[in-house]
């Protein structure tokens, strides 16, 4: 597999566009099952995940294609109700099929979904929703069987405000008979991008943005264009990586008002940036402080994908920092890759740590844990001293488009190294 080699201290410079949120594509396509009409989507980000689901939503039997950031699908027909491709074991968003699936045919047999290691990652909150619709659990024991014979609207009290289980329980309620209250669902900047696609090929979803969502189910839905949200996480980590190198960075057609929480933190550390409607403008700044607590929460509190980029941020800040890692017991294994490149950190449990800084970063051979770990260790090449190398990046080719090249638009040293 390809490495990254990066050379750090290249201050960067300029102007870069934010692509299509990867997090908002894959629900939004695994939509598509629901009409048997055609949908094109726009603004979709040209990354492995994307690729990963249109082969998943092939081989139910509908046809897919992918180019300039476009994607075609009409699933005119849904030709069987069980996927066997291995690549659901890749892709932890393959679960999104479950409801779109029960809602058209009634019946979804797959194994259990894959991806990042980050700790176990239940079902229940998606079994717990499409039981409440009318689903029956035929296995969930050696894969994931449900069947329904006919889905009725509930009252959803959401076992979690899991982004992937209330998207399960929107799709599979659109096309249910009667209404369905979702009740703490969650509210992530993706989660109500799907419901406005929905409601644009005929659903009737009522509350977006909030934590109760009422939707009134139809019984059929039509086929239509949409636009994919911009990736507020690619915003925040683009946004970090102008900050460690002291760049003067331009951050076009993005959504800043999904990032309150993070830029709250990033001006207690004392970066300098201005926000306007659909760009940001981050200007050179040095001498970050510390932050008190750096804890993360569902939206809009502190993302848990930013939680790692940030952490790069802290090393190179005055004083002493801590971190609550509340969601996965996993993420926090990045903070190895950032010792061994001189980092003080102490990590006290799987979901805390102390950082100490600032500390000079040097370049040392160090891998991606996971997708946003990945992007972490591309920040901390950037600001590094010395020359990096950095392995598993299939991890960041899953969450980031083409970041590479970006960067170098930008004025950053970093290659592929095959």
């Amino acid at each position: 597999m390809p490495n990254f080699i990066v050379e750090g201290q290249h201050k960067l410079k300029g102007e870069v566009k934010i692509s299509g949120s990867k997090n908002a594509a894959l629900p939004i396509m695994a939509a598509c099952l629901l009409t048997s009409e055609p949908c094109i989507l726009n603004n979709v980000p040209d990354i492995s995940d994307v690729h990963t689901m249109l082969s998943i939503i092939e081989e139910l039997g509908a046809k897919t294609a992918f180019k300039n950031n476009q994607v075609f699908i009409e699933a005119k027909k849904i030709s069987t109700s069980k996927i066997t491709n291995d690549q659901v074991k890749k892709l932890r968003a393959s679960i999104l099929v479950m409801g779109p699936m029960l809602g058209r045919t009634g019946e979804v047999e797959m194994d259990f979904p894959g991806g990042c290691v980050l700790g176990k990652r239940s079902v229940h909150a998606h079994t717990h929703a499409l039981r409440a619709l009318g689903a029956e659990v035929e296995d969930d024991t050696n894969s994931l069987h449900f069947k329904a014979s006919k889905l009725t609207g509930a009252k959803i009290i959401m076992a979690e405000a899991s982004v992937t289980a209330t998207e399960n329980a929107i799709m599979a309620a659109v096309l249910a008979e009667g209404v369905t209250e979702i009740r703490w669902a969650a509210t992530e900047p993706h989660v109500q991008d799907l419901c406005r696609f929905l409601n644009k090929i005929g659903s009737d979803i009522k509350g977006i943005g909030s934590h109760v969502l009422h939707i009134k189910g139809v019984k059929k839905l039509r086929g239509g264009s949409y636009k994919i949200t911009s990736d507020y996480l690619e915003t925040g980590t683009l946004a970090l990586a102008a900050v460690l190198t002291h760049g003067d960075v331009i951050l076009r057609d993005t959504s800043p008002e999904d990032l309150d929480s993070f830029w709250e933190k990033l001006e207690e550390v004392g970066a300098k940036f201005v926000l306007g409607k659909n760009e940001v403008h981050v200007k050179p700044s040095s001498h970050w402080l510390a932050v008190e607590k750096l804890r993360t929460a569902v939206y809009p509190g502190f993302a848990t994908d930013l939680q790692a980029p940030f952490a790069v941020l802290l090393t190179q800040a005055k004083g002493e920092s801590k971190i609550y890692e509340t969601l996965f017991e996993g993420r926090l294994n990045y903070l190895f890759e950032l010792q061994k490149m001189g980092a003080d950190i102490e990590i006290l449990n799987p979901h805390h740590a102390v950082i100490r800084g600032p500390k000079e970063l040097k370049g040392v051979p160090i891998a991606s844990c996971d997708i946003r770990a990945g992007a972490a260790m591309v920040l901390a090449a950037l600001c590094a001293k010395g020359t990096t190398e950095i392995s598993n990046i299939n991890y960041i080719d899953r969450g980031y488009e083409k970041i590479d090249e970006k960067l170098r638009g930008l004025g950053a040293e970093i290659s592929r190294k095959s």
